[in-house]
């Protein structure tokens, strides 16, 4: 009997194909297949991090920089819109005056 099994064992053995390989290495080459490819995408995925952690600093910055120049216009605005500026540009470029009791007339309805 045990005869028969070593005969059917070399029988099986005998029907596979030289060039194709057994189980077992092609577990072992699967599995290194799939921790190599685990491995690139882990190292995508650091590496896309990374790009867009530059990326998130540098509209950060253009960020801070807007808010810096946003301040400074308004500050402008508020320098050029002011009454006392108003009032001398009226006075030295469209010669305007306050008008005299004389010449103000009061129109009723």
């Amino acid at each position: 009997m045990a005869q028969g099994r070593l005969s059917f064992r070399n029988l099986r053995a005998a029907r596979r194909p030289a060039w194709l390989p057994s189980w077992p290495l092609l577990l072992v080459l699967g599995l290194l297949l799939a921790c190599l490819v685990t491995a690139m995408a882990v190292i995508n995925a650091s590496h896309q991090t990374r790009m867009q952690y530059v990326r998130l600093q540098q509209l950060e910055r253009e960020r801070d920089q807007l808010q810096t120049e946003w301040g400074q216009l308004l500050l402008e605005e508020s320098a050029w819109s002011s009454p006392a500026r108003i009032e001398r540009l009226a006075v030295e470029r469209l010669e305007m005056r306050l008008p005299s009791v004389d010449e103000v007339e009061v129109i009723r309805p």
